[in-house]
């Protein structure tokens, strides 16, 4: 039985591109742990009691900052931005001007870019013990994304085995923004198999469908009848090889759906039955996004074991892919003198 602990705080301590890096560790009176990096304002680990009492690593993640800057899978647990998802053809208009953005995805522009928020050594602030703070300033024109964009995130564990994300945002000039946590969950334990028999529940009544580039047709599909349907809890596996072009395009779930609950209600849960662990995830944000790891690259992950595919599973709260370039869908311009605040909050419990 593996017997999963926090990395090394150590392991952690380095210095990239001349700004030192840390592992911060927060813990409740319930025995949960959790342990973040500055290096991508990322959540590392998340130890939480099992149906048998046990503490399960539940994230997937590597024991060293090295390990992080040269892992095939860049995203572990980090913030993601300035534009999480995929942007067509890696461009956009805005008030007229054409904004190029590196292409990291085929000709798309993933999750901000190569060198996207995921790579930036963050600044930090801890409070009272239960609260890490992340603070960075993303330069006007930093991977092709007009406006210098000053950015906290928030991460708070509470008593109640909750991990409560919290995004704040302002601009000096209009700007796309589309933030969001890249967490990797496997409910039996990180790096202990896949993720298909989890059992997923999205209240969701539409899903975001995608051409063979990944990219949304501008539609909203009813899930009624689908693959996507799980409004009623079902394992991953059910769904994941149906033989439909949703499904082949992503090879597995890489979708969003619409986001119609309020944030006092989940947005959508998983459930092992295996761990016992139920994971609730609730969020003021138009989607969650549904990825089951389709490309996870054969990395050592914390426990000595390696993530292949299907290996974990994100929810990504989140404004819908290539906003930008499709006006109709909830608009993520951020303009001078506004400020964006949006909250994804992760809560564990053992299902009764």
């Amino acid at each position: 039985m593996t017997i999963y602990t926090l990395p090394d705080t150590k392991a952690f301590e380095s210095c990239l591109n001349n700004k030192n890096t840390h592992l911060l560790t927060l813990a409740n009176r319930t025995g949960m742990q959790i342990a973040l990096s500055d290096y991508g304002a990322r959540l590392v680990s998340a130890l939480v009691p099992n149906k048998q009492g046990t503490l399960v690593d539940v994230v997937l993640g590597f024991n060293s900052i090295d390990a992080y800057v040269h892992a095939r899978e860049q995203y572990h647990g980090a913030t993601i931005g300035r534009f999480a998802n995929r942007i067509a053809a890696g461009h956009f208009h805005l008030g007229g001007d054409s904004f190029p953005l590196a292409q990291n995805n085929a000709e798309n522009s993933l999750h901000g870019g190569p060198e996207g928020f995921h790579r930036k050594v963050w600044d930090r602030q801890v409070s009272l013990k239960k609260q890490v703070d992340f603070y960075y300033v993303s330069p006007g024109g930093e991977e092709g994304f007009p406006g210098t964009l000053n950015t906290c995130v928030s991460y708070e564990l509470t008593n109640e085995n909750e991990i409560k994300i919290h995004f704040r945002a302002t601009t000096d000039k209009t700007t796309v923004v589309n933030l969001t946590n890249h967490a990797y969950f496997n409910l039996n334990g990180e790096g202990n198999g896949d993720i298909l028999n989890h059992f997923i529940e999205i209240p969701s009544t539409h899903f975001i469908p995608i051409d063979d580039k990944q990219i949304p047709t501008g539609e909203l599909l009813p899930v009624e009848d689908t693959a996507f349907d799980f409004r009623e809890a079902k394992k991953i596996a059910q769904g994941i090889n149906t033989p439909v072009d949703q499904i082949r395009y992503a090879t597995g779930y890489d979708h969003g759906f619409v986001n119609e609950s309020p944030i006092s209600s989940p947005a959508a849960t998983a459930y092992s039955e295996e761990s016992g662990i139920l994971l609730e995830v609730f969020t003021d944000q138009p989607s969650i996004h549904l990825y089951t790891g389709n490309f996870l690259a054969d990395d050592q992950g914390k426990s000595g074991n390696r993530y292949l595919k299907h290996g974990g599973f994100c929810f990504e709260a989140q404004h819908y892919p290539d906003s930008p370039n499709q006006p109709h869908f909830p608009t993520v311009i951020l303009n001078p003198g506004e400020e964006l605040k949006q909250t994804i909050i992760y809560k564990f419990s053992i299902k009764k």
